[in-house]
């Protein structure tokens, strides 16, 4: 038998000007590659899959009776609920790998662990980006984001071509998949109003939803704005012999 894979540990620390801190452990099964130990044992009403469920959710009441992606966030949104999302922080990120350490607000730090914790949750839409959960960037930005999760949907485009499957080289799924995102993403922020006395935890889902905007339509735009990067592939490539 093979050596069990460790649980994965990312944590959020998120200090405050007056000294006071914020911490979340989110634990990660390596295989499934979903959150463990994060949904506490007594869920709020607003968490019922019924409850301003998406118009696309696959899932049924009957054998899901909590929405898995609410379900995740009930923790997050109790700590992070009575702060304003222009609070400035000090984030700090901590991986097995590295530790990342940046001032921002509050609503960046939350969208940046939303963003984490949405393909982890189990949620059918959001699960096509754990590859990108794996190999989390706290803070990424638009070009960042647009670069991961292209890069990520061709090496997907890759496996499939690798198992003899059909492959979408013009990125219409990835498109769709985004598409799908947004309309997650509006869903999910009735439930947080129905949650919050604050605005917070809203405003950070509405930060993180521009990332899904941007993929909404045509990507080739934006994409080109990235094609000098490769120019030595257009410089008389050739690959490298496998002799």
């Amino acid at each position: 038998m093979g050596a069990r894979m460790e649980t994965l540990s990312i944590y959020y620390y998120l200090a405050f000007p007056d000294q006071s801190q914020t911490v979340f452990l989110l634990e990660i099964d390596p295989v499934k590659m979903e959150l463990i130990n994060n949904i506490p044992e007594t869920l709020p009403g607003w968490t019922n899959l019924t409850f301003h469920q998406c118009p696309h959710c696959p899932l049924d009441s009957a054998h899901h009776p909590y929405c898995p992606l609410a379900a995740n966030q009930v923790n997050i949104i109790k700590q992070i609920g009575p702060f304003l999302p222009y609070h400035k922080v000090q984030l700090e990120v901590v991986t097995a790998e590295r530790k990342i350490v940046q001032a921002t607000t509050l609503q960046a730090a939350f969208g940046s662990l939303m963003g984490l914790v949405m393909p982890l949750s189990g949620c059918p839409h959001t699960a096509y980006f754990k590859p990108m959960a794996r190999f989390h960037v706290p803070l990424a930005n638009s070009s960042e984001t647009m670069f991961r999760s292209v890069s990520m949907y061709f090496m997907a485009q890759y496996f499939l071509h690798k198992e003899g499957k059909s492959v979408d080289l013009n990125l219409t799924g990835l498109s769709r998949i985004y598409e799908n995102i947004h309309v997650v993403n509006t869903s999910i922020a009735e439930r947080f109003l129905a949650a919050s006395t604050q605005d917070s935890s809203v405003d950070a889902l509405v930060q993180l939803d521009i990332y899904a905007m941007t993929f909404l339509g045509i990507l080739e735009e934006p994409l080109q704005e990235l094609r000098p990067l490769f120019s030595a592939y257009f410089d008389e490539y050739t690959p490298v012999s496998l002799r």
